[in-house]
């Protein structure tokens, strides 16, 4: 039997129905993209879940960001714990009925608590690590979380706490808001995570609104974390596509 054909890439999200499990705000992100041949993400996604591909390829996300007013099952934010840089590592799959989702390797979370309850509710990879995060104007400046894209710099860094796992050190500049493209929409207007979890594959959708997208230029990137999900190789070349945007607010509903 053919593949299902993969369901349209929608800028919106798509209606969605139930209950709200989780809901946080993701702020002052930075995606960077590589471009890399399907063969090499399929061995790395979970059963049921084949590699999604935009112009015969498939692609890798690495994405530093600041994740802050986390809460749970439609509760108020959670002080403290519900605060933390992140930096994640992502692929792309499409499942058997042909829904989209993202696929993490890895996510970097500074909140033991946060990490433990990620991996223990949905079987995501979170690993425990010191990470930070910062947003310069032009003048030095700090720029507060979620702000409107203004020029200046973002940097992001991250250590694993045990075991001299691998790092992350970042520097970009922010450019100009874009009208995105239909490859910029693929990597980044995405409705649901797929994860292993507890013998299946599970599937979370969320929703939130349009990206608002801009042109960003990676300046710095030492970065051990894609060669450790398995992608060896990526870090040392240019990345395909670089973005940034101010963030969104999002939830996750129980499928």
């Amino acid at each position: 039997m053919s593949p299902v054909e993969p369901e349209p890439i929608t800028r919106s999200a798509p209606d969605l129905a139930g209950r709200v499990v989780a809901a946080q705000r993701w702020s002052d992100l930075t995606f960077l993209h590589w471009r890399v041949e399907s063969d090499r993400v399929a061995p790395l996604l979970p059963p049921g879940v084949r590699p999604d591909e935009f112009d015969g390829s498939s692609w890798v996300g690495l994405i530093p960001f600041l994740l802050d007013r986390a809460s749970v099952l439609g509760g108020p934010p959670v002080p403290y714990v519900g605060r933390f840089a992140e930096i994640n590592v992502r692929l792309y799959g499409v499942d058997e009925r042909g829904r989209r989702g993202v696929v993490f390797r890895s996510l970097e979370a500074s909140r033991l608590l946060a990490v433990l309850a990620a991996r223990v509710g949905f079987g995501l990879p979170y690993r425990w690590a010191r990470t930070g995060i910062r947003r310069e104007g032009l003048d030095g400046r700090a720029v507060a979380p979620n702000s409107p894209g203004v020029p200046g710099e973002t940097m992001t860094a991250s250590s694993r706490r045990h075991g001299g796992g691998p790092a992350f050190r970042m520097r970009a500049t922010v450019g100009e808001p874009i009208a995105p493209t239909a490859l910029d929409d693929f990597l980044t207007a995405r409705w649901a995570l797929f994860a292993r979890h507890l013998g299946r594959t599970l599937r979370l959708p969320n929703e939130h609104a349009p990206w608002a997208l801009h042109t960003a230029r990676l300046d710095e990137l030492d970065d051990e974390l894609l060669a450790a999900g398995g992608l060896a190789g990526l870090a040392t070349r240019e990345p395909d596509s670089v973005l940034w945007s101010p963030g969104v607010s999002t939830r996750f509903l129980a499928s």
